[in-house]
């Protein structure tokens, strides 16, 4: 639905067939031209960059997710480098020790090893639910949550590895609490891959995502949302969080009232300057979310209805994890369980098809730079195997 913003990475490796959306997406044209932006301003505006940044670079950057997600207030929204630096900040604002964490099985590395370190060191308790079986899944988590005892509660929107959602975030939501359990949600493979509406709990959970996938900005694009009255001082700080309408006690450290009391310090903001580009360019296509999620989700169910039902195959014994269902939020990519994922990767690269495989899962990824005869060219090649 928009190849036509692709042609430059497209035209890079023309053979290519890039069914890894999920995974690294391709970057439109728009943001090579911003990537020259943030250099020509960095050093046209030199000693007064910051200025720059702080009142119009990163105000634009939170005024776009804001929209994306139903915020009531963009101050709510703080920028860096990655996820796990979010994290980090995160946890260390939680007065209790060691910080009783629930979780699942099924997160993201950044959160799984450092958690697995941090109970190493007996900084934290994790109990971690498994994800199978899905079907149970929300009602086995939604108990252990109503049953307290936890300072934290972290879940992924839609899980990295099977594609398969955590479920109502609204009852988890209703548990969260200045006091305690902060309820923290990894949106990174929701966040605009589905359209996604916090604005009837943003005040009160945490949302972490970020652009280097389906925002297709690249990385070093990660935001958090803090709602008001979680965690007012974090113990990891950076020197932007004093800046602004500072609280604290006298002679001590200050921070900042709104989101901003989790911000770090210095990143490169040249990643903020692709994301905002990405956001005009959808505003002048008249695409937003919802458009992208249906045009990968037609896409997603014709591959699925051509693979599935292929007998004498290699597809013919895998299990689909997460199989287009219905019409409800879902995520852009299939997720296929197979003893022979890895080797069945392998070929598809042979045949210049990039996907990618967690474990014996191979994930297909689908976004707005396919189109009609990307896909038939890809049922065609996988049919062959």
């Amino acid at each position: 639905m928009l190849k036509h913003r692709f042609t430059r990475a497209l035209s890079l490796d023309p053979q290519r067939l890039h069914f890894a959306a999920h995974s690294h997406h391709l970057w439109p044209d728009v943001t090579f031209d911003a990537q020259v932006r943030a250099w020509a301003e960095a050093n046209h505006y030199a000693d007064r960059k910051w200025d720059l940044i702080f009142g119009k670079v990163i105000p634009k950057a939170q005024k776009d997710v804001a929209a994306l997600l139903g915020l009531s207030s963009p101050d709510s929204v703080v920028f860096s480098s990655n996820t796990h630096d979010l994290l980090l900040r995160i946890v260390s604002a939680v007065e209790a020790k060691p910080v009783r964490i629930l979780s699942t099985d099924g997160e993201f590395h950044s959160f799984r090893r450092q958690a697995e370190r941090w109970e190493e060191a007996g900084e934290v308790i994790v109990t971690r639910i498994p994800l199978a079986p899905i079907e149970t899944f929300e009602a086995r988590f939604l108990a252990a949550a109503q049953a307290g005892g936890h300072d934290l509660i972290f879940v992924s929107q839609v899980f990295f590895r099977t594609g398969q959602l955590s479920g109502n975030l609204s009852a988890l939501a209703e548990l969260s609490k200045p006091e305690g359990p902060w309820v923290v949600i990894d949106g990174y493979h929701g966040f605009m891959a589905t359209p996604t509406d916090l604005s009837a709990i943003a005040d009160r959970v945490f949302y972490i995502a970020g652009g280097y996938k389906y925002a297709m900005a690249g990385e070093g694009a990660c935001f958090l949302h803090a709602p008001e009255g979680f965690g007012a001082r974090p113990v990891i700080t950076g020197w932007f969080a004093e800046f602004g309408d500072l609280e604290g006690p006298p002679g001590g450290v200050g921070y900042r009232t709104d989101g901003g009391r989790f911000w770090g310090a210095t990143f490169d903001v040249s990643a903020l300057y692709r994301f905002t580009a990405v956001q005009e360019m959808l505003r002048e296509e008249g695409a937003d979310v919802a458009a992208m999620a249906r045009h990968s989700r037609e896409l997603m169910g014709r591959f699925q209805e051509a693979i599935a039902s292929s007998e004498g195959t290699a597809w013919a014994g895998a299990e689909w994890l997460n199989p287009v269902e219905g019409n409800g939020p879902r995520a852009r990519f299939l997720a296929i369980r197979h003893a022979d994922a890895a080797s069945l990767r392998a070929k598809l690269l042979e045949r210049h098809v990039v996907t990618d495989v967690r474990d014996d899962v191979i994930r297909f990824g689908f976004g707005p730079y396919q189109d009609d005869a990307d896909l038939e060219r890809l049922i065609d090649i996988c049919r062959s195997i």
